[in-house]
């Protein structure tokens, strides 16, 4: 990464949240080499300490919070601890996949809390805020599941639907000073997804294969500095073109 924009960051903080592991660390790691000062949010502090330990051996500056996203207590506690921030990133979240008919209530209710609800009250206490300040960006991590019916999935793509949809409106709720994006995600190779279903859904995309979780990261630090300084309130498939067909 270019020194001027390392220089261009050094004063500007990004959040992600779910970062200690999977898509959210590589993310993490992609904005701290991009300048930015890291918050990685995540529950499990020794996996949050091993992450930020790794960011600052890489000359990188990052910082732990821990919280369960889906207790309205403990969001609001991190949003007091945090502060201000530039920079978003609502990656953190789960995916159930089974029948319709054999998913529970519970388990509904927790897919939409984790996913849909903790994004929105994060937007909630932070997007006003930028807007005061007159600049910032928030990215949603949606899915290719949002748009495409997979068989076993009608809960999960909900959830990312509905990010989808909250994407938009927040674009239009908090322009011109803040912009609101959201990368959809195809197959993603992650320690916490069964590496032969990754790959079975690889092969239905265009380029018949599944990302790794840098690819997707990349997009995300584009997303986030001045290259996408007239992008706001879309939605980037990042599938492998699985969406096209």
């Amino acid at each position: 990464m270019p020194t001027t924009q390392q220089r261009t960051f050094q004063d500007q903080k990004a959040l992600v949240t779910g970062a200690t592991s999977g898509l959210g660390r590589a993310i993490a790691f992609q904005l701290a080499r991009d300048g930015f000062e890291v918050i990685v949010h995540g529950r499990d502090a020794a996996r949050g300490a091993e992450t930020v330990d790794a960011i600052i051996a890489e000359g990188g500056r990052a910082r732990f919070v821990a919280a369960d996203l889906s207790n309205p207590a403990d969001l609001r506690r991190l949003v007091e601890d945090i502060g201000d921030i530039d920079i978003l990133v609502n990656n953190a979240g789960f995916s159930v996949f089974g029948a319709t008919a054999d998913l529970d209530l519970d388990t509904f209710d927790a897919l939409f809390a984790s996913n849909v609800r903790a994004p929105f009250f994060l937007v909630a206490a932070f997007a006003p805020r930028m807007v005061a300040r007159g600049k910032g960006s928030i990215i949603n991590v949606s899915s290719m599941a949002g748009q495409i019916g997979l068989a076993g999935g009608a809960a999960y793509g909900a959830t990312k639907g509905a990010l989808s949809s909250l994407t938009r409106a927040w674009a239009a709720e908090f322009s011109p000073g803040v912009r609101v994006n959201a990368i959809a995600p195809g197959p993603v190779y992650t320690d916490g997804a069964a590496p032969e279903r990754t790959a079975g859904l690889g092969s239905t995309t265009l380029l018949k294969r599944a990302a790794n979780v840098e690819e997707i990261a990349e997009v995300v630090g584009f997303l986030a500095s001045p290259h996408a300084s007239y992008i706001t309130g879309a939605i980037i498939a990042a599938d492998g073109g699985r969406t096209a067909i």
